[in-house]
């Protein structure tokens, strides 16, 4: 008889470890969906913020001031392949503004350009002006 004794607490002993491993996997479970299911929404247009770099909140914002409800469609589809791993490289402004051109969206943006005169860095118009006034100063002193 000591022997069905001990064979039953083995028996019971077996069955409380296989219970506690089920409630175990079910605790990994649970903690792994919660993981995968955010617990704050982010909205597109910060999931893209969050990916822009040099100058391409910028375009940005020009795109959504110039084209409202196309930037919002475009933002939520590059969102979507952003959280999806197919887009993982930082975007700066020159290829959003190519991708915005390449769907036919012309995003305007104010440019400059600079050159170097005198050690500073001057706008090209504000030099062009300067040549033509010395160039028509030069006529006019050449003239008498």
């Amino acid at each position: 008889m000591s022997e069905d004794k001990e064979l039953e607490l083995l028996k019971a002993k077996r069955l409380l470890e296989m219970q506690k491993n089920i409630s175990q996997k079910q605790k990994i479970e649970e903690l792994k969906t919660q993981k995968q299911q955010p617990t704050t929404t982010v909205s597109p247009r910060e999931i893209v913020v969050k990916q822009l770099g040099y100058r391409g909140l910028e375009v940005l914002e020009n795109a959504e001031a110039q084209f409202p409800a196309e930037t919002r469609m475009i933002v939520e589809k590059l969102a979507e392949l952003i959280q999806s791993g197919e887009v993982t490289e930082i975007i700066d402004g020159g290829k959003l503004l190519a991708l915005f051109r390449s769907v036919g969206v012309r995003v305007k943006v104010q440019t400059t350009i600079k050159v170097e005169q005198d050690g500073k860095l001057v706008s090209w118009s504000d030099k062009l002006k300067g040549e033509s006034e010395t160039g028509n100063k030069d006529v006019v002193e050449g003239n008498p």
